[in-house]
């Protein structure tokens, strides 16, 4: 029996349309993606990549506005959206929007089961107001499931009380296959991208904001601190833009030897490119529910230098496999790592390699299965 599903969500993220696409497939889904907003101009200059999209879905009338550095959206018309879908089960993104709260009393007061989509784990930067908490802990006591990331996420969840059956994984994915095939396209023209693109020969990428949260001037500092022949031979690429980019940049025209190079906002096309010349991404984030330029790097074969801190880190890297783990802040012990990684391209290799093998459980197709086998699960349950 089919189940009629609707899945609420904040934007079009082009890492999700894949995910979404494989849902609509599934031989018992029937799905309604239901989003808040098309995009967030005010975080991301994604695009929306609609040509992609092969599921049902609709865009809800929003009006947004950053309020102290929060980010707040309202909606209208939810309420008649779900009357009109009529779902079996909803999923909802999140608890932070006043949309999630009207999608979870719709389903308390309709008897449809709903389940909270959540990537948040214990490490996440969180303010910790007590009226926030207390509004998380009534949020998570109506829900019927959970559906969660991967093993951080599952163990945070868990720490609400909830029973370990009322929690389904679905591992966190982008689309391997787009990047993979585009690194290794960018590889057989490698010399001529990099002199189009200015980039070095050999080089450690940074994908992101940047943001102090992202451990981007303590990349910066380990760099510095390398051996000058190492910084010599090595270069460092920092894909992405954000308010502390004028800072970075005024620091980087003080180091003396090396090459950093700063590349602005780039989309996926242009994200596999770097990928796919580099030696390795570092993503020496303080905090990140997840990270999913690390599941990018992955599919481009790169070894991975992570902080602990990334949500992703319990699934997918593994200290001195596919990469290496270091402290957040720690500026020394990530410069020691970024040496080490720099001296041996054998290790680079082999651990680029398994990167690219541990990826591979971390497709659409797998998120995909895994959300509908919660919302299969729950399906008809009392709670």
């Amino acid at each position: 029996m089919r189940r009629k599903l609707a899945l609420i969500t904040e934007i079009i993220s082009p890492y999700r349309i894949p995910v979404f696409n494989a849902l609509a497939r599934h031989e018992n889904i029937d799905l309604q993606v239901i989003f808040l907003a098309e995009t967030d101009p005010t975080q991301r200059q994604w695009l929306v990549y609609k040509e992609q999209i092969q599921f049902s879905y609709q865009v809800l009338p929003s009006w947004r506005r950053r309020v102290k550095g929060r980010n707040l959206l309202l909606n209208w018309g939810l309420r008649r959206a779900l009357r009109q879908f009529s779902p079996d089960t909803i999923v909802c993104g999140g608890y932070n929007y006043l949309a999630s709260w009207v999608a979870l009393a719709w389903a308390r007061r309709h008897a449809v089961p709903f389940l909270l989509w959540s990537e948040s784990t214990a490490k996440d930067t969180r303010p910790g107001h007590s009226l926030i908490e207390w509004l998380k802990s009534r949020f998570v006591n109506g829900c019927r499931g959970f559906v969660v990331a991967g093993r951080s996420s599952f163990e945070y969840v868990q720490s609400f009380g909830i029973r370990r059956d009322a929690i389904f994984t679905a591992p966190n994915a982008v689309d391997n296959d787009f990047f993979s095939t585009q690194a290794q396209a960018a590889r057989r023209d490698a010399p001529a991208l990099r002199r189009k693109l200015n980039l070095p020969e050999r080089y450690f990428v940074f994908v992101g904001r940047l943001i102090r949260e992202k451990g981007v001037l303590e990349l910066l500092q380990a760099y510095a601190a390398l051996p000058a022949a190492t910084r010599e031979r090595f270069g460092l690429v920092f894909v992405g833009d954000g308010p502390v980019r004028a800072e970075l940049e005024a620091r980087a025209d003080a180091i003396q030897l090396g090459t950093i190079k700063f590349t602005g906002f780039a989309h996926r096309e242009q994200l596999a490119i770097y990928y796919g010349l580099a030696e390795a991404l570092v993503f020496p984030t303080y905090t990140d529910p997840w990270g999913l330029v690390v599941n990018e790097a992955m599919a481009c074969a790169l070894p991975i230098v992570c902080s602990r801190d990334a949500g992703c880190v319990a699934d997918l890297v593994e200290d001195h496999w596919n990469g290496r783990l270091v402290m957040q802040k720690d500026s020394k012990q990530l410069s020691a790592v970024l040496a080490e990684l720099a001296a041996n391209s054998e290790v680079r290799v082999s651990m680029g390699s398994h990167s690219r093998e541990r990826i591979r459980q971390f497709s659409p197709e797998a998120c995909a299965a895994g959300m509908a086998g919660a919302v299969l699960a729950c399906a008809g349950s009392n709670g």
